[in-house]
């Protein structure tokens, strides 16, 4: 080879593949800035509008992938190469990954929307999703409870979103419901007294709303009051267990007896 034919295979070939490359190299240095700039932007427009930093990080990370596809897919058209069948294949690609994650995509649409709407968050009692616990964790695909026992649940997202969710934690006050039955030849007066003097005593219990002490049913058994004094929230369980040991050894000092379920049998006798 002479070299006015290298010259012409270098003006022919190298010369505007070298272009091309260069060119190609420079969107793709171009377009890594302009996209790491926007994602950054968007970060922080979302961050201002106090949206979670998982959900953040998530569609930033998606965000950024998305934009670097759209930046490689100009670059190698710059090259030269067909890009409609890439663009065809990675939707067929796409579409085979959802159809096969389909349950994977219902609990991460469940993610964004329990981030975005928060119906709870770490560590509030909740029950949700056939669990009950304290929140550790919500991530894109599940989320993560600690049980009153100490045994760590985790919850598929889309179970969670798909039934009833039950936050204790939602208000800062709660209402504690209980039932103490007397019999039926005990003084009724004395034992609403004595709930109420028990109920006054606490110093749990809010004044606002009053605590309600009624005389709730004439049951088969035993005559029931209802006591529903309200609470903290983080005194519930306390208020209840306390109240409960309270007035059965209340009860026993008056004489008060708790009946439990009988049945009285009568029997014909005939000659």
């Amino acid at each position: 080879m002479d070299t006015s034919e290298m010259a012409a295979m270098i003006e022919l070939y190298v010369i505007p593949w070298g272009i091309k490359i260069v060119l190609a190299l420079a969107i793709f240095y171009v377009g890594r800035v302009v996209v790491s700039s926007i994602v950054k932007l968007v970060s922080k427009l979302l961050r201002q509008r106090d949206m979670d930093e998982i959900l953040v990080s998530f569609l930033s990370s998606i965000l950024r992938w998305v934009l670097l596809l759209f930046v490689i897919i100009a670059a190698l058209s710059q090259l030269g190469i067909n890009t409609n069948s890439l663009v065809a294949l990675l939707g067929a690609a796409g579409l085979a990954i959802g159809l096969s994650l389909q349950s994977s995509l219902s609990n991460f649409a469940s993610g964004v929307m329990l981030i975005i709407f928060r119906p709870f968050t770490k560590g509030d009692f909740v029950e949700a999703g056939g669990a009950t616990g304290v929140v550790d964790n919500i991530s894109i695909f599940t989320t993560t409870m600690t049980t009153t026992d100490n045994k760590e649940i985790i919850v598929p997202n889309g179970a969670i979103l798909g039934g009833n969710i039950t936050n204790y934690s939602a208000r800062p006050t709660r209402r504690v419901d209980m039932v103490f039955g007397i019999s039926y030849d005990d003084d009724l007066r004395k034992a609403k007294q004595l709930l109420e003097e028990i109920i006054a005593a606490d110093d749990r219990v809010l004044a606002e709303p009053a605590p309600v002490i009624a005389l709730g049913e004439l049951a088969d058994s035993s005559v029931n009051f209802l006591v529903r004094p309200w609470a903290k929230s983080e005194d519930y369980w306390g208020l209840l267990w306390d109240t409960t040991e309270t007035v059965k050894l209340k009860f026993d000092e008056a004489g008060i007896s708790i009946p439990y379920p009988q049945m009285d049998v009568h029997v014909n006798k005939s000659e």
